[in-house]
């Protein structure tokens, strides 16, 4: 009988080794590669079902089983992720971006589900709230972490949350940005090597969520709402002057502080490119001055009422996209910094976006049908150790057309001139197919 089966698959067995060595018991090492394979292959559903029909008929009990109602533990798996993800695309000029995708569901008994604002619908629906953290150098991202957001409609209910299953640990309540810094330390206690974290609005308008990078010696750049106060960099503390009462005993800042599209009105607005786009250079207006944040402890200033007092220095980005519409950012790169790195930098954020449409359209992602905690996430896990290996695969492709365009170009005459000149770009732009 002639094999049939397609090469990426025996590459897969290959590729998921270490991962397997990690599951140990015999019958999860046969599951987790049909499991991640059903993801993989053809059919418009990435549920159990639909997967165990196509791939494995006899094995639906024992596939929904292993995702779903299994002992066994996921963080060795996790661990692994980080292990191949940083092989992949680690490094100083990595970044680490922070950010969340929602999944629409129906009904109340999913774990989670809950009314809230979902981005891919642009519009408060009924969902789960993943958390996610994507791992990317150029222009190839990882995702390396998806935990669910518990909405308080589900922290105040402990019988809900038990019968989801929700484990002790995770069922006080949290804030999507206190979960991304705890997703950061097991990040970075992995060894995972970026250069910068990156975060929208949703993330970056959290003092102490910038204040936890900080603390943890990070670099990042994130966006913040267009009233986001700050103060000019060259503000001072002075002693204010009593005009009546006891003297006063605390310092106050010499200025008030402004909101950041007000800090920008009269800045200097320069075009910038930051890279090459489908249709093009990508360019929009940007203009930067350094500032001092508004996240200090809060004080009584005068007769203004209480205002945060100037915390670290930063720089203030705006953008002015063409289509009109204006966003405005913070970031701790050094004072020396150019406005292009800037814009770059910021920009890099896009990556993530990528990987969640990838994601679900392509590895379902979104189509797990179970109620339980433990299933979502298991689910969620092996979606992204299948785009860890599909990435693999991009990358060594992309290696290998690159070490044939060199071996063309050493095989041409020495005299022979091009009939054209090739743009300069990134290989990884360039010689990347689609997943």
């Amino acid at each position: 009988m002639v094999n049939t089966t397609p090469k990426w698959e025996d590459e897969l067995g290959r590729w998921l080794k270490p991962f397997l060595d990690r599951l140990g018991h015999k019958a999860r090492r046969r599951m987790c590669p049909l499991y991640i394979s059903g993801l993989i292959g053809p059919g418009d559903r990435k549920s159990v079902q639909p997967m165990a029909t196509r791939l494995a008929p006899g094995d639906y009990d024992q596939l929904h089983h292993f995702i779903a109602d299994g002992v066994w533990d996921a963080a060795p798996l996790e661990s692994e992720l980080l292990v191949q993800a940083d092989r992949l695309v680690g490094g100083s000029d990595a970044v680490l971006v922070i950010d969340d995708t929602a999944m629409p569901k129906k009904g109340d008994r999913s774990v989670g589900v809950a009314p809230q604002y979902a981005s891919s619908l642009g519009k408060t629906a009924n969902c789960q709230t993943l958390v996610s953290l994507t791992l990317a150098r150029g222009e190839v991202p990882v995702m390396v972490a998806l935990r669910l957001f518990v909405p308080e409609s589900w922290t105040s209910n402990p019988v809900r949350l038990k019968r989801a299953g929700v484990p002790v640990e995770h069922r006080a309540a949290r804030t999507k940005p206190e979960i991304s810094l705890a997703e950061i330390d097991r990040v970075i206690a992995s060894g995972v090597r970026f250069g910068c974290v990156l975060a929208d609005a949703g993330y970056g308008l959290s003092a102490p969520f910038r204040q936890g990078l900080t603390t943890r010696g990070l670099v990042w750049a994130v966006g913040i709402p267009r009233h986001q106060k700050v103060y000019p960099v060259e503000v001072k503390l002075i002693w204010p002057v009593a005009g009546r009462g006891r003297p006063r005993k605390r310092h106050i800042p010499d200025v008030l502080s402004t909101a950041a599209e007000d800090m920008l009105a009269n800045a200097k607005w320069q075009n910038v490119s930051w890279r090459n786009g489908t249709k093009g250079r990508l360019e929009a207006r940007f203009a930067a001055v350094r500032v001092r944040t508004a996240d200090g402890p809060p004080q009584r200033i005068k007769d203004m009422g209480q205002q945060h007092l100037p915390g670290d220095e930063a720089w203030l980005i705006g953008e002015h996209r063409t289509s009109g519409e204006k966003k405005y950012y913070l970031a701790n790169l050094p004072a020396k910094t150019k406005l292009r790195t800037l814009a770059a930098t910021i920009k890099a954020r896009w990556i993530c976006e990528q990987a969640h449409q990838q994601l679900k359209e392509e590895l379902g992602l979104d189509h797990f049908e179970g109620r339980s905690w433990q299933g979502l996430h298991r689910h969620a896990l092996m979606t992204m150790i299948a785009y860890a290996f599909l990435q693999h695969r991009r990358l060594a492709q992309a290696g290998r057309k690159k070490k044939n365009q060199r071996s063309t170009a050493s095989a041409e005459p020495a005299g022979r001139t091009p009939s054209h000149r090739r743009s300069h770009r990134s290989t990884t732009t360039s010689a990347m197919p689609v997943l």
